[in-house]
């Protein structure tokens, strides 16, 4: 297994200008280590829909490479959004499955049979163009730039480390996000798209 904060430091040095999507606990990583806020995507509070929003963003912004850091969690509500975006084959589209095993987000619940689920597998038996998957860090490192050159719909399942969250949803500490509209503007201003 990996750490999250790794994945997103390994992936920094091949984004290039992607719009980045996030959600979850792992999405708070990626805060303090995009070079691009601009193009930051925060999907917090769209558990079960991050793969949906994001399939929209990557089919209406299709000269723009668009990636997808997913969650187990999130994807299993909402299995359905393989087929849709396989059939579609957005050539743009980047999906990484973060798969720590648990609802880390809401006390660390384990996901049903966790450790038997083959989430590439199921993309690829979809109709992803490309699946692959990785449980070690070298091994994600020495891959994750040919893989981000490769023609979408692309979908990327990683295992990493449970970072679960235990206090009260109410009583948790948050740093401010952008809200919506700022962060539909910033998406704009950096696209070059009047409003």
């Amino acid at each position: 297994m990996i750490e999250a904060v790794d994945v997103f430091n390994a992936f920094q040095d091949h984004r290039g200008d992607a719009i980045v999507t996030t959600t979850g606990r792992a999405g708070r990583h990626w805060k303090n280590i995009s070079t691009n806020p601009n193009r930051d995507v925060a999907l917090g509070g769209a558990m079960g829909h991050t793969a949906s929003a994001t399939f929209g963003l990557a089919v209406g912004l299709p000269d723009e490479k668009v990636v997808l850091f997913d969650a187990e969690g999130s994807l299993l509500m909402n299995l359905g959004v393989l087929a849709t975006i396989s059939g579609k084959k957005p050539k743009n589209f980047y999906h990484i499955l973060l798969d720590n095993e648990s609802y880390a987000t809401t006390g660390g619940q384990p996901v049903p049979n966790a450790e038997e689920i083959n989430y590439a597998g199921m993309a690829r038996e979809a109709g992803y163009a490309s699946t692959h998957e990785f449980n070690d860090l070298e091994d994600f490192v020495t891959n994750i730039g040919s893989i981000l050159d490769e023609t979408g719909p692309v979908f990327v399942s990683v295992k990493i480390f449970a970072e679960v969250e235990n206090a009260p949803i109410a009583l948790r500490v948050r740093e401010p996000a952008r809200s919506r509209d700022e962060t539909i503007r910033d998406l704009r201003a950096e696209l070059g798209i009047s409003e």
